[in-house]
């Protein structure tokens, strides 16, 4: 993902780019280390912008990666602070994106590793549950967890999933130690296969 380029942003469903090739959407908390975790991808150390006030983000924004392949930073959900009015203009704009864009391929759903599966992040996963999208979740800031903490959070999060959502799955991640990126870069290049609209077929069907 050397190669990426910003290409636009927008803060209205209307103005939504042409649903062209295929896309993989990054959602997650505000503070949950989303914008750090596509620079880590990306290895650059700015192209998605980390704030230090959770909740700044309120735009969708658009990056090229490659012929037709994009990844879509859609703006962090559930911190309080952010006024009312502000926090249902990003679930109505984080809505209308994930539930008629056909061009979305998969969604990468970032997680706090010492907070995962907070109602919020149930929430977001039970509302793509029906839509049968596939998700990936990051548990970021992994390095933050030791060793058998990690593995151990790992497993009960993989249990909860395979339980309760049948196209998900989850890895460990920091964009600091550089864990996971490997992966989780495979994960989307399946998602993006050819830039085509065609979704992949979902496991298990």
């Amino acid at each position: 993902m050397r190669n990426i380029e910003f290409v636009t942003t927008v803060a209205a469903t209307r103005n939504l780019p042409p649903a062209h090739g295929a896309e993989v959407a990054f959602a997650g908390r505000s503070n949950a280390g989303k914008s750090s975790a596509i620079n880590a991808l990306a290895q650059r150390k700015r192209i998605a912008f980390v704030s230090k006030t959770p909740g700044r983000t309120q735009h969708i924004n658009f990056f090229r990666i490659g012929p037709a392949r994009y990844l879509v930073d859609l703006p962090g959900y559930g911190y309080a602070a952010v006024p009312a009015a502000a926090r249902a203009h990003w679930n109505e704009l984080i809505g209308d994106y994930l539930q008629t864009r056909v061009s979305l391929r998969g969604v990468i759903v970032v997680m706090d590793a010492r907070h995962p599966l907070t109602p919020l992040d149930r929430q977001l996963l039970e509302w793509l549950e029906p839509s049968g999208t596939p998700l990936h979740v990051l548990l970021t800031k992994a390095d933050k967890l030791g060793k058998q903490q990690a593995t151990q959070t790992l497993q009960e999060v993989a249990a909860h999933l395979a339980r309760d959502y049948r196209h998900c799955s989850v890895q460990l991640f920091s964009s600091t130690r550089k864990i996971g990126i490997v992966e989780a870069a495979n994960q989307i290049h399946t998602w993006l296969g050819d830039g085509t609209n065609k979704k992949p077929p979902v496991k298990g069907e």
